[in-house]
């Protein structure tokens, strides 16, 4: 990254005049805004994960299903609060030096070792999600055609299709897209990611409203869907709580996002604000989709809202809701890839600095669009990182499982652990001070519930392959 910033003041100017205005540190001034910052977290939470919440909440009743979205949304702030005051270090919110990302914070404050740890936790994590929203895009597009087949030959027709063409069509899009520099020339993909969110977050929460009233009835039981054996129904408990744990935290990205943010106010002040207003709007969000899949479908909830075929009419509300999903996660896909870019950008630059392949830009012409600049590492490492991301959810197409996997995996060590570390050194917090027992006793008891997740998912995913 110094390579690339030097030759960036350079051609700015040599000192950074030029006609462009920079920050403190020498980088390009910073722009984001708190709905900026706003409209990155909705894009990067409000995904795959909500589509899974009537199933979790089928899992774990009236009671165990809202109590436990609205606790997880708590911890997330809790979390992003602890996360966004590292962001400048040395105790100085104005004017402190910048953690440019959640890496840069542990190599800061926690040293080499935690750094190794943390980032093959978050680079891990972050791939994972790839995963996770190429099987999700597969999955709606396939929706789209068997909507669009049962409303033509009836419900009972035998409407099936595979998902490997599709994966292959989003990874195709996902590999245009992967040349988008960095956040900062994201704006209007976030947005638009965003108001698709809302838009099948809305659709799902209207159809699911919608078939309650028609039912006449609200479905469900306090101790949620019986299973045959007591077993089976731990492992159920133990996967939606998976669902719902990946559905909330965005802490792998929170401070590649709070880098965007122009200061002043202070960033940290502007992050809590937008993680406020973030996690209330998605916090409702969950609990209607969650709560009135739920009150339609009872026990038989679908594992995915939109596209397990709870809802069959109106066939063309249902291929726009899964259309606007496949436009979401498109952005989606971006928001959590940016940050493994960006640091194959940092690592090759600093260790091949005279390389003309790493550091040289070439300005390529396509008809239609305007001129770009390319660099070979970028398209070489993006192609293949977007290639393997597909091969792996064509390996490993089991949507619910996948996201229990991923939720239980990071929420832990990277929502939980690394932010409580770091916070204490750097608000200096004594130990055995009331506030380190407390922040101390709050991680055990997320690193219990995280240790449980993970067992389900990984029966679950065991028992879907093998089975």
């Amino acid at each position: 990254m110094a390579v690339h910033h030097s030759l960036e003041v350079a051609a700015a100017g040599g000192d950074g005049s030029g006609g462009r205005c920079y920050d403190d540190d020498g980088h390009p001034a910073r722009t984001g805004t708190v709905w900026t910052c706003v409209a990155h977290i909705i894009t990067a939470v409000i995904g795959s994960g909500v589509l899974s919440l009537a199933w979790s909440v089928a899992q774990l009743g009236w009671v165990g299903g809202p109590a436990c979205m609205v606790c997880f949304a708590l911890v997330t702030y809790v979390s992003a609060a602890l996360l966004s005051d590292c962001y400048r270090r040395g105790g100085d919110d104005d004017k402190g030096p910048r953690s440019r990302s959640y890496m840069d914070a542990v190599r800061a404050f926690l040293g080499k070792k935690h750094t190794w740890a943390c980032g093959l936790l978050q680079y891990a994590s972050l791939y994972g999600c790839g995963v996770a929203y190429t099987i999700t895009t597969a999955t709606s597009m396939r929706a789209i055609l068997r909507s669009n087949c049962y409303h033509t030959h009836g419900h009972d027709a035998p409407c099936k299709y595979g998902g490997s063409y599709y994966m292959l069509v989003f990874g195709a899009a996902q590999l245009f897209l992967s040349f988008i520099p960095d956040f900062h020339d994201m704006a209007w993909l976030s947005v638009l990611a965003a108001v698709m969110s809302f838009s099948y977050s809305f659709i799902g929460l209207g159809l699911g409203l919608a078939n309650t009233i028609a039912n006449g009835t609200i479905k469900g039981s306090i101790t949620g869907a019986p299973t045959r054996t007591p077993v089976q129904k731990v492992w159920h408990v133990s996967q939606a709580i998976g669902d719902i744990a990946f559905a909330y935290p965005y802490s792998l990205i929170l401070l590649e996002i709070q880098d965007t943010l122009k200061a002043p106010p202070a960033e940290n002040k502007t992050m809590k604000k937008a993680s406020i207003i973030s996690i209330v709007v998605t916090t409702f969000f969950y609990l209607c989709c969650g709560c009135f899949g739920y009150a339609a479908f009872g026990s038989d909830a679908p594992g995915n809202l939109l596209t397990g075929f709870g809802f069959y009419e109106p066939y063309w509300l249902i291929d726009f809701a899964n259309a606007c999903i496949i436009l979401h996660l498109l952005g989606g896909y971006q928001v959590y890839s940016q940050p493994i870019y960006q640091f194959a950008d940092r690592f090759f630059a600093e260790r091949y600095p005279a390389s003309r392949f790493v550091n040289d830009f070439h300005t390529v012409k396509l008809p239609l669009l305007p001129p770009c600049r390319v660099n070979l590492l970028r398209v070489c490492f993006r192609t293949v990182y977007v290639a393997s991301t597909t091969a792996v959810a064509l390996a490993f197409p089991y949507f619910n499982e996948v996201l229990a996997l991923l939720g239980a995996l990071n929420f832990w060590p990277l929502a939980i652990y690394f932010p409580v570390e770091m916070y204490f050194i750097q608000r200096q917090v004594p130990r055995w001070s009331p506030r380190w027992v407390v922040l101390q006793s709050f991680s055990v008891l997320c690193l219990l519930v995280s240790a449980f997740a993970l067992v389900g998912s990984i029966q679950g995913l065991i028992s879907q392959k093998l089975g």
